[in-house]
């Protein structure tokens, strides 16, 4: 068995609305076992025989389910809990900083990741510090500041909006204990 984490994009906001309940029901009617769901922001962990090399066959099953169940245009990030791990031993930065928001940014795409990472490239490391990480990248912004920075406009582009999405790193070590 592996085990999965789902990433939903743009849930319960702008209208989505997807209860962790109906959520971990329609997980488990795709045949996924031990699912279980972390906030109301779209996390799921679940196992399945599906190995790594079944991921897209995986991803498209879900944001299909989702669709149908939910009636919206439904992206997921689907990462192993290892790689999610990896992820998340990898934050670069100080993530105990009470000033800075510690995000993981996933991209499904490494055409994506690369292009987004260029972008950053020009943007102040004191106001928009960004590493690199396997598939993601890691963003440390000052509280407040996260809709207002160079690089949130960066990541606010919608061409990015289907393969990417960020997540708090404390909310990802939730969903790994």
């Amino acid at each position: 068995m592996t085990t999965w984490v789902a990433l939903l994009r743009g849930v319960n906001v702008g209208g989505i609305t997807v209860r962790s309940a109906d959520l971990a029901t329609m997980l488990r009617g795709l045949g996924l076992a031990e699912v279980k769901t972390f906030l109301a922001s779209g996390n799921a962990r679940f196992e399945t025989d599906a190995a790594a090399s079944a991921r897209s066959q995986l991803k498209a099953s879900i944001e299909r389910a989702l669709r149908d169940r939910f009636r919206y245009e439904a992206w997921i990030i689907l990462v192993t809990k290892v790689e999610l791990e990896a992820a998340i031993a990898g934050f670069p930065f100080d993530a105990q900083d009470p000033t800075r928001h510690p995000y993981v940014i996933f991209c499904s795409e490494q055409t994506v990741q690369d292009e987004i990472t260029e972008a950053a490239a020009s943007a102040d490391p004191a106001v928009d510090p960004v590493g690199s990480g396997d598939g993601v990248l890691y963003w440390h912004p000052v509280k407040g500041t996260t809709v207002d920075t160079p690089f949130s406009r960066i990541l606010a582009r919608s061409r990015y909006k289907a393969t990417t999405t960020n997540r708090n790193l404390r909310t990802l070590i939730k969903i790994v204990e």
